[in-house]
């Protein structure tokens, strides 16, 4: 009886692990839905039929890989949504004209790499409207100012999004992220991302790296990329910038 019981319990415990491998693989669109009820105001998808994703690629801009990027974008024809961090902008700031003028969307991501729910209000605020006004120097009008703002470290509470509701801004995270900060294989992310590809998809993908410096993330970026694209565009997909997704900007 009692080996009965202990492999009852290795095999319910191997069904839990399996699981739990399914819910970090595939991220369920139903378990987003749960968190968007209960932690409302962020869009991780967008609710359409139509075959239509949104690429994003947080972190830059790096002066090595950014444009390796923007390269691969400009051969593939795809428009994408760069979620800039505004310190590393000083002395890149040929690579974000270069964004605006391949007509890409750059969005807010704070000042700093860090996560800005350790942040107290006041400096997430001071932080979000000095990134807000480096972002917006290289927008020729009001028409066309920055929409978008990621969380650092993708933590976020109902403060912050009142903050950045506050100057119309909206907050955004995703649902494919093929975990590219964590696992150094481009070949694991392109298999991710396809294989959880469906309408309204967000996709998370990294340029530079922790310290701004390495390219490491962006590296793996352009190589998952450049394995990607066509791919997405086989399979009928059209991808566009996060405006353009959500409000046919």
């Amino acid at each position: 009886m009692i080996i009965i019981r202990f492999w009852l319990t290795v095999v319910l415990l191997i069904i839990v692990f399996l699981l739990v491998l399914g819910i970090i693989f595939y991220q369920p669109r139903w378990l987003l839905q749960i968190i968007i009820k209960v932690a409302p105001g962020v869009h991780y998808f967008a609710e359409t039929e139509d075959k239509v994703i949104a690429i994003t690629i947080d972190d830059g801009p790096n002066s090595i890989t950014t444009p390796k990027i923007l390269e691969t974008l400009n051969q593939n024809n795809v428009k994408v949504t760069f979620f800039l961090i505004s310190e590393r902008i000083k002395d890149n700031e040929f690579i974000v004209q270069e964004m605006i003028k391949s007509d890409h969307e750059i969005g807010n991501h704070l000042v700093k790499d860090e996560k800005s729910i350790f942040l107290s209000l006041e400096e997430f605020e001071q932080e979000f409207l000095t990134a807000d006004k480096i972002l917006n120097q290289f927008l020729s009008d009001n028409s066309s100012k920055v929409k978008w703002f990621r969380p650092g470290g993708g933590w976020y509470n109902s403060s912050m999004l009142e903050i950045v509701k506050k100057y119309n801004y909206q907050t955004v995270l995703g649902s494919i992220f093929p975990y590219d900060t964590h696992i150094p294989s481009s070949m694991f992310a392109s298999y991710q991302i396809l294989a959880n590809l469906q309408p309204g998809a967000i996709i998370v993908l990294h340029d530079s790296a922790k310290d701004g410096q390495s390219g490491e993330w962006g590296e793996r970026t352009n190589l998952t990329l450049k394995q990607i694209l066509p791919e997405i565009k086989k399979r009928g997909y059209r991808t566009v910038t996060l405006s353009e997704m959500f409000f046919g900007d």
